[in-house]
């Protein structure tokens, strides 16, 4: 009797993606509030937060990425053509905003140019990933085993909200990350913007719930059916508290409550996804276990991730621990 590696796989993919949307989320999201800092002093300590640990989030998105061409090479196959652009504009994005991180302490006369780079940088690679989100949740046009649609079928108005809803989302991450990290002035904006930024994602969460179930007769029936009304209402009333519990914090002095209320949203949003779509991995059309690859590539492929993916968790870990505390613009982290 075989062990059926693909629920092992699944898992390692859902933590790669979900790993990469919390850590490089608010990163990203910082890059967003680094273009609102009103002066050089506040942008300095905003780059100082994210300074040590941002290079290495873009791990996950490897994982993610080199996991579905390898556990799921169907659903490879017929997912990237179909949000080529928005992946290229990504990638593109993501290289432009490396750069302008560097070249920024390196280049003092084009300062100004490279910090509006860093930060244009930052929302464009947050509005791709979410049209990539929102392409995938809508589904694909396949036709057999291959994509059968166009290069622009990512060009609706679905993905365009989430492309929105993620610019928020991560907005909402990264001013709980400068709560978390900053004081003073930095602090009290990082409050401001998370109160705009939540007001968003809850607006965003409500739109989406309220869409995605027109889109799909088999995802309204997975939740408004009778049981599963019963049993799933607890994931958006969830969701509905802890963004309560999340405003109440950022009126008064907490410091961690708002970030992982932020994390704490992503999550129910994660599992409101994962509710509606399993078991596909092509939306509609291919469930997990049919786009998977052979038992032996599978089991293959899991030796070498089970020896890496506890060094990635070790080294990540170790270095927010290293990197832990407050930071100021002057000296850095205290």
């Amino acid at each position: 009797m075989s062990l059926d590696l693909v629920p092992i796989w699944t898992l390692i993919l859902g933590m790669a993606v979900f790993f990469y949307v919390l850590l490089d989320g608010f990163d990203l999201g910082g890059g967003i509030l680094f273009g609102l800092a009103p002066d050089a002093s506040s942008r300095n300590t905003i780059m100082n937060t994210i300074a040590p640990i941002w290079d290495g989030n873009e791990t996950w998105l490897i994982l993610g990425g080199l996991g579905l061409l390898a556990a799921f090479p169907l659903a490879f196959a017929i997912i990237i053509p179909a949000v080529y652009f928005p992946i290229l504009v990504m990638l593109l994005a993501l290289i432009f905003r490396g750069v302008a991180f560097e070249f920024r302490l390196r280049d003092a006369e084009d300062k100004t140019f490279w910090d509006r780079a860093f930060c244009y940088g930052s929302a464009i690679a947050i509005f791709a990933q979410g049209m990539v989100l929102g392409t995938f949740i809508q589904g694909f046009q396949v036709s057999g085993r291959q994509f059968a649609g166009t290069s622009f079928d990512f060009l609706s108005p679905f993905a365009l909200l989430t492309g929105v809803a993620l610019l928020f989302g991560y907005g909402l991450l990264g001013a709980g990350w400068l709560i978390l990290k900053t004081e003073g002035d930095v602090q009290s904006a990082a409050r401001r913007h998370a109160r705009i930024c939540l007001a968003g994602v809850v607006l965003a969460i409500g739109i989406v719930s309220i869409w995605t179930p027109f889109m799909s007769e088999s995802i309204a029936a997975r939740w408004f059916s009778w049981p599963n009304i019963a049993l799933l209402a607890p994931v958006p009333l969830a969701a509905a508290a802890v963004a309560w519990l999340t405003w109440r914090a950022l009126g008064n002095e907490a410091q961690v409550t708002p970030f992982v209320g932020a994390i704490g949203l992503f999550v129910l949003s994660y599992i409101g996804i994962a509710i509606s779509l399993y078991p596909m991995i092509v939306p509609h059309h291919f469930t997990l276990w049919q786009a998977a690859s052979s038992e032996r590539t599978q089991a293959f492929l899991l030796i070498g991730t089970l020896v890496l993916l506890p060094v990635i968790l070790m080294y990540t870990g170790w270095s927010y621990w290293v990197f832990r505390g407050k930071v100021r613009s002057d000296i850095g982290y205290d």
